[in-house]
């Protein structure tokens, strides 16, 4: 896709709606855009490229944005594949092109392309060093974690344009278009959510700066209310809730902890929860639970007792969290067991590391199946998580 941005500014990205997970492991049904621009000045900068995957495509976008000319510069803001997979079949098309990044960047593209030379094709920058194209300066600002420690983002202070690199990017190819928020915080807590202080580090920069348009490596380009987008992410990054809610997340066997699961939430309603929202981990997607247990105040695990411990989704789901620094929360805890139920002391040692959250004192505790004698518990539970 060609797309002027600015009079000077061209969108040169591509759309991958062929991809089955991103990473190896988020589910993409409406794909993913791989965003790269080109700036004609008196001087051509060339900002990032693609995923190999969509090279040739994206190739031809470049030369048809060029025509004669020839890029003087490719700025590399991040080095991840999905960004820089294309590298080396630029720099070979042409010679004379310098690679302006982070020094920690630098030193790590012999890692990626070790059949490339890049002595003498290379510029380092730093924090606050710029770049002039002529007509325009772009003045470079480190972004180390995120959501990798070389990354840099770019502001043009003609245009007024920062180069986000994969801050403020998005699930879901251009061509699929689609509501912004949903996916850009199922992306950005699965794929930036463990660095809220580097990101938080990143906010501070951006406001001393005049933004007009913001443009990122993945999905759309923000034009209008740029504030609902950056209060979005000062929000994530402070690990703040977004919504007042209840996600009940359970991983049940044969359907016995999902009945308590779904009981639960029936409670929490009755009682005048704003929101509950219901996930079973054995089927949806994990990405998503993730999403929800960041984006509600509260969260309620129920989990079925397994080998002593607990049944692995609700392992899965909680190692997620822990890794991403899930914090800020109040939480619930409901395990079934029919002989030695073990699934509660599992859930609560991995829950207990997380950090400034409120775990309820009362923990449900079904054997087998939920019966009349259990309602009294649940009902104790649900008036603490909705403390």
């Amino acid at each position: 896709m060609i797309k002027n941005i600015t009079e000077k500014i061209v969108y040169i990205g591509v759309d991958d709606t062929d991809i089955d997970l991103f990473e190896s492991q988020y589910v993409v049904p409406e794909g993913v855009s791989y965003n790269s621009y080109v700036i004609l000045d008196e001087k051509v900068a060339i900002m990032d490229t693609v995923d190999l995957r969509k090279a040739d495509e994206w190739l031809e976008n470049l030369k048809s944005v060029l025509g004669s000319r020839k890029p003087d510069y490719l700025v590399v803001q991040h080095l991840e594949p999905d960004h820089a997979g294309t590298i080396a079949r630029v720099m070979e098309l042409y010679p004379d092109m310098c690679v302006v990044a982070s020094d920690k960047a630098v030193k790590m593209l012999p890692q990626f392309f070790f059949d490339t030379t890049f002595e003498g094709r290379t510029i380092d920058v730093k924090e606050g060093d710029t770049l002039s194209l002529g007509g325009r300066t772009l003045h470079f600002a480190m972004a180390p974690m995120v959501h990798w420690p070389e990354v840099m983002v770019t502001y043009d202070s003609t245009d007024k344009v920062l180069f986000s690199a994969d801050g403020f990017g998005k699930f879901g190819a251009l061509c699929n278009g689609g509501e912004w928020a949903c996916e850009a915080r199922r992306y950005y807590f699965n794929i930036c959510g463990k660095y809220g202080a580097p990101v938080q580090a990143l906010l501070k920069k951006a406001a001393g700066l005049d933004i007009a348009i913001i443009c990122p490596l993945h999905g759309p380009i923000l034009t209008e209310n740029l504030g609902y987008y950056i209060d979005l992410y000062d929000k994530w990054s402070k690990y703040e809730p977004e919504t007042e809610g209840v996600l009940v997340a359970y991983a049940s066997i044969h359907g016995n902890t999902a009945e308590v699961a779904r009981k639960f939430a029936d409670i929490l309603r009755a009682k005048g929860a704003e929101k509950v929202v219901v996930a079973d981990l054995s089927r949806c997607d994990m990405a998503e639970a993730v999403e929800d247990a960041f984006r509600y105040s509260r969260l309620v695990v129920a989990a079925a007792s397994y080998d002593a411990d607990v049944f692995p989704p609700m392992h899965d789901f909680l190692h997620h969290l822990a890794i991403k620094n899930f914090s800020k929360r109040r939480i619930g805890i409901i395990e079934n067991g029919s002989w030695a139920p073990s699934a509660g002391k599992a859930m609560r040692a991995i829950i207990e590391k997380f950090k400034d959250v409120t775990v309820a004192e009362t923990m449900v505790t079904i054997m087998s199946r939920l019966k009349p004698s259990d309602m009294p518990a649940l009902e104790r539970l649900a008036d603490e998580v909705l403390a």
